[in-house]
């Protein structure tokens, strides 16, 4: 359905036309924000996790004979879930000083209401 417009309507069209883009745009935020997309699992092979971890794949075999990785073994293959990797990482972050003294605060107070 093409229009033909003069050049005096062109400025009220390009108004129009901002406007629901505009609406558009809000309408594809709201529905993103309500229905978040949730991503399948990546499964990374041993060269795919070295690389997310910054590791050598010799160092990669080191830790999973240790035991120190999550990993599932299908035949003579090792696959990573990408998930559980990045979970992995998260655990071994050291915590600041601020979130050790506010756990140390927590205990004390948990421990005097409890003497209490």
């Amino acid at each position: 359905m093409e229009q033909v417009l003069t050049f005096d309507q062109l400025p009220k069209a390009v108004t129009m036309l901002t406007k629901e883009i505009s609406e558009l745009k809000q309408l594809l935020l709201s529905q993103s924000e309500q229905h978040p997309i949730e991503q399948p699992d990546q499964f990374l092979t041993i060269q795919g996790a070295a690389t997310l971890l910054n590791l050598t794949v010799p160092t990669m075999y080191s830790k999973v004979s240790r035991n120190e990785l999550p990993v599932m073994k299908r035949g003579k293959r090792l696959y990573f879930s990408r998930t559980e990797l990045l979970e992995y990482l998260k655990e071994g972050r050291k915590k600041s000083n601020a979130e050790i003294e506010a756990e140390a605060e927590m205990y004390l107070c948990n421990k005097k209401s409890a003497g209490l």
